[in-house]
C-alpha cells in the first residue's frame, strides 16, 4: 500500500457538477481530492480487506443474534425497550439489510482493525462506488494508470442487484433525507438511481415533509402512503422523536431494516468484543461504566454510543495531551477503545472505508486528513490495485 502523487483530470470540477456531485469542494476546501492515489495490491485487497470486511460482518449479525434476545444488553445499548420486539421481529423474519461501511485501520502490513461499522446511514457511497469509477477508467483512458491496474469496486453493480433481491419489479420506493443536505440528498440520489436500474419505482420525500395518515401509516406530502422507505435518517433520532411508536405499527418497510438498529451506535464495539475477544481484526473495547480506571492504557479512545462525522471522539492519553474532538453527543454513554494509531503518508492521516452489499464485501473508499480523527471534511482519495 502506498500513496502515488498523480495529474488531476482536466476539467473535471465542471463535470463533477453536470453529474450532481457539487459538494466536490466544501467551505473552499477539497472533499474530492484527486492530486494523489493508493495503490494497493491485489493480495493485500483480497486478504487485508475484502475477507476481513465479510468476516467482520459475520460478527456483527452474530452479536445481532444474541442481542436480540438479551435485555441486559438491549439496555446497554440505549434501545428503548417498546422497540425491542420490533428489532427482534425484523432479525427473526430476516428482513434484508442493503448496505454498510466499515471503517478500517490499515498500513498494508498489519491486520485490518475495525474502527467502527456505519451500518445505518452510511455516506460516501456516491463518490466510492460511481465518481471514483469514473476517474479510474478516464485515467487508464488519459495513459496516466496501467491498462493492466484495477480497482476494489463493485459498489454500483452489487447495489443493483441487491434491490433487486429486496424489492419485487415495478415496486415503490421512496427515498428520504433532511432538506439543506447537499451530501445527503446526493446519495439517496444516486442509491434511487441504483434502485430504478433494478426496475423499482422510485419516489423522493423529505424526512420533515412525511407525515401519518388517519389509518396510522406513514405518507408523503402527496399523501401518497408510503409502503417502502429509504431513510437516510438515523434510527436512534426515530426512536425518540414524535413518530417514534408508528415506526413499528405503520406497515411500512424500512431500509435499513429495524434490527440494524442494533449496529448503528458504537455500544457494539463493546458487545462485538465481549462475544469475540482477541479477534484480530477487533480493537479492545468496553463500555466506560464498566471499566477501571487504573487498568486503562496509557493512551486510548473515547467514543459517544451515537455521533456523526468524529464528533465527540477523543484519543485521550495519561499524560494530558489530549486530542478533542467539539459535538453535542454523549448523553447516553461512552465507549472506550484501544487505540490504534491510524497509517500516516506524509502529512496525512488515512482511513479505509470498506463497503458491504447485502452480505458481500463490495469497494473501498479512503479518507485522509491531518487530523488523527476523521471528519466530514476529510479528503476523499481515490485508489487502484496494481502488481
Amino acid at each position: 500500500m502506498k500513496r502515488i502523487i498523480i495529474p488531476e483530470r482536466p476539467g473535471w470540477r465542471d463535470m463533477a457538477e453536470e453529474l450532481g456531485f457539487v459538494f466536490h469542494t466544501m467551505h473552499g476546501e477539497p472533499y474530492w481530492d484527486e492530486t494523489s492515489a493508493y495503490v494497493f495490491t491485489l493480495d493485500q485487497i483480497e486478504k487485508d480487506i475484502e475477507d476481513v470486511t465479510t468476516e467482520l460482518f459475520a460478527l456483527c449479525t452474530a452479536a445481532v443474534d444474541v442481542a436480540v434476545d438479551d435485555q441486559q444488553w438491549m439496555e446497554q445499548l440505549k434501545i428503548p425497550e417498546e422497540q425491542w420486539d420490533w428489532i427482534r421481529s425484523s432479525w427473526k423474519n430476516k428482513d434484508l439489510s442493503l448496505y454498510g461501511r466499515f471503517d478500517l485501520s490499515y498500513d498494508g502490513n498489519a491486520p485490518s482493525k475495525m474502527l467502527e461499522f456505519n451500518a445505518d446511514t452510511p455516506t460516501s457511497v456516491y463518490e466510492a462506488g460511481y465518481f471514483q469509477w469514473i476517474w479510474f477508467e478516464q485515467q487508464v483512458q488519459n495513459g496516466i494508470i496501467p491498462a493492466h491496474a484495477d480497482q476494489f469496486n463493485s459498489i454500483q453493480e452489487k447495489l443493483i442487484k441487491r434491490f433487486g433481491e429486496i424489492f419485487e419489479p415495478g415496486c415503490r420506493l421512496h427515498f428520504s433525507c433532511c432538506k439543506d443536505t447537499n451530501e445527503d440528498r446526493a446519495t439517496v440520489d444516486y442509491l434511487a438511481d441504483c434502485a430504478k436500474q433494478a426496475d423499482i419505482l422510485t419516489e423522493f420525500v423529505f424526512i420533515e415533509d412525511i407525515g401519518v395518515d388517519a389509518q396510522g401509516r406513514f405518507a408523503d406530502n402527496e399523501d401518497y402512503v408510503i409502503d417502502n422507505l429509504f431513510k437516510l435518517y438515523p434510527y436512534e433520532d426515530m426512536f425518540r422523536e414524535e413518530f417514534g411508536p408508528v415506526m413499528r405499527k405503520s406497515g411500512t418497510n424500512f431500509i435499513e431494516p429495524a434490527w440494524k438498529s442494533v449496529l448503528s451506535n458504537k455500544g457494539m464495539l463493546a458487545l462485538l468484543w465481549a462475544l469475540f475477544p482477541g479477534h484480530p481484526n477487533l480493537l479492545e473495547s468496553h463500555f466506560e461504566e464498566a471499566v477501571d480506571p487504573a487498568s486503562l492504557p496509557d493512551i486510548y479512545v473515547r467514543k459517544p454510543y451515537f455521533s456523526r462525522e468524529g464528533a465527540n471522539v477523543d484519543i485521550i492519553r495519561k499524560d494530558g495531551d489530549d486530542t478533542i474532538t467539539e459535538g453535542d453527543y454523549g448523553d447516553e454513554g461512552f465507549i472506550l477503545q484501544e487505540y490504534r494509531e491510524l497509517p500516516k503518508f506524509g502529512e496525512d492521516y488515512t482511513v479505509i472505508g470498506s463497503w458491504i452489499v447485502g452480505d458481500e464485501a463490495a469497494g473501498i473508499g479512503i479518507r485522509e486528513d491531518k487530523s488523527k480523527v476523521t471528519k466530514d471534511l476529510s479528503r476523499f482519495v481515490p485508489h487502484i490495485i496494481l502488481d
